[in-house]
């Protein structure tokens, strides 16, 4: 028998072709045996991977500036013969680090910040930043300036004063809790913040942003999950960026999440080399919406310090969208978004499909590459056949069809690529 993808597949990542392989099923879904066994030193990733000297010796430069760790059960995501492997190139620090431009804040938070970790762009909205801490580093993280010195509200005193500024800003109804991750603090820890964000009357909307879905997935055991229930209703947002990481261990957490009843959207961030090409963006979308998780948004990686490597031109993102919308479900259609330099804030950036405008008329294009002409008048009469666009912006035609369009085909009974022509046709399919 012929050995199949999946089969291959799981001999190169996954526990079973892991150093832990022989860990049992009790220690591995363990938090604390995780956390106790964090891959966090040069040494470990060179006795994991076997990392050339010129490389271990620039990660010894780079621990100093940049902190990196890094949990077994996301370590074992890693094909370990493969040095260019998506999971390695988000996680695994390098020394194309040490080279290219970008800003320890290029989203420009600090310059918000109205009180300890509280972040105040938006009108009616903030960010709370509560810890600084990760279970996993992401290479590309926007929030690197907290590994070293953090403004995350760390203390019940900072709480506080966070909780204060809501308090005389009642125009705030949506607070997102961001970190690093919340969903790491200890149980008590998020409680309080829960608690006293829930306090403050204005307060409509309490949302969560976690990687541990992706990164820990054994994070949600019952006393957690009871107590975001205790405290919902709650939104989560979470992050995967690549099929593989849609593990049974992560899927089985989603679910969890799914039953207390709390929504879960995804923010995927386009990376070079990881999944910069609409088949893996696709897979991992259709994969998400089967876990109950719906793609949010789909993000430009941000110029931060570090991450140039990572970084694609926002061509690519506007490229995965066309390969999108109107070919696959609504739901897999996330909004590609770029968080603008200087503070400015999350700007969709879609592709076109407004061609042309003309008084009480629009012409649009849609997913295949036909042309409409839209009047805003009521019922379009035109009906002569259209040579341009500008006969369509003139109200002559309603449309510019292209060629050999499955759709368009089957519309006219004929055959679209071997297909069986429509009941009635004179043709019997072959």
């Amino acid at each position: 028998m012929s050995t199949t993808r999946t089969e291959l597949d799981q001999t190169r990542w996954g526990k079973a072709a892991s150093r832990w392989r022989d860990v049992s099923p009790e220690d591995w879904n363990s938090v604390e045996w995780q956390l106790r066994n964090l891959v966090r030193t040069p040494d470990q990733l060179n006795d994991l991977l076997r990392i050339p000297d010129d490389e271990a010796a620039s990660l010894l430069r780079l621990k100093k500036q940049f902190r990196f760790a890094i949990s077994p059960y996301y370590f074992s995501l890693i094909d370990r013969q493969d040095p260019l492997d998506p999971i390695r190139r988000m996680i695994v620090p390098s020394s194309v680090e040490e080279t290219g431009d970008g800003d320890s804040d290029p989203l420009s938070e600090r310059d918000d910040q109205v009180a300890p970790g509280l972040v105040h762009r938006y009108p009616d909205r903030v960010l709370f930043v509560v810890t600084s801490f990760c279970s996993s580093y992401c290479r590309f993280c926007i929030r690197k300036r907290n590994w070293s010195v953090s403004d995350a509200a760390s203390s019940r005193d900072e709480i506080d004063q966070a909780i204060a500024y809501l308090r005389e800003h009642d125009e705030v109804r949506d607070v997102l809790i961001s970190g690093g991750d919340p969903l790491t603090l200890p149980l008590e820890q998020l409680d309080y913040i829960l608690t006293r964000v829930r306090s403050v009357p204005s307060v409509e909307f309490v949302r969560i942003g976690s990687r541990e879905p992706v990164m820990l997935p054994m994070r949600f055991t019952n006393d957690l999950l009871r107590l975001l229930d205790k405290h919902g209703p709650l939104w989560i947002n979470t992050h995967f960026n690549h099929p593989r990481e849609i593990t049974p261990e992560a899927a089985a957490a989603c679910e969890k999440l799914a039953r207390l009843g709390i929504p879960l959207g995804n923010q995927t961030v386009v990376l070079a080399g990881v999944n910069d090409d609409a088949a893996t963006i696709k897979e991992l979308f259709h994969r998400l919406l089967k876990i109950r998780v719906r793609p949010y948004y789909l993000f430009q990686c941000d110029r931060v310090v570090g991450a140039d490597h990572l970084r694609t031109s926002v061509w690519k993102g506007v490229e995965i969208m066309e390969s999108l919308r109107g070919h696959t479900t609504g739901l897999a259609v996330p909004n590609f978004m770029i968080d603008a330099p200087g503070g400015g804030g999350k700007i969709p950036f879609m592709p076109n499909y407004l061609v042309s405008a003309a008084p009480g008329r629009v012409v649009l294009r849609n997913y295949e590459g036909a042309l409409f002409s839209y009047s805003e008048r009521g019922t379009d009469s035109g009906e002569m056949p259209a040579n341009s666009v500008s006969d369509l912006a003139d109200g002559k035609s309603q449309r510019i069809l292209p060629q050999g369009q499955q759709h368009y085909l089957r519309r006219e009974g004929r055959p679209a690529n071997g297909g069986r022509k429509r009941k009635g046709s004179s043709e019997t399919a072959k």
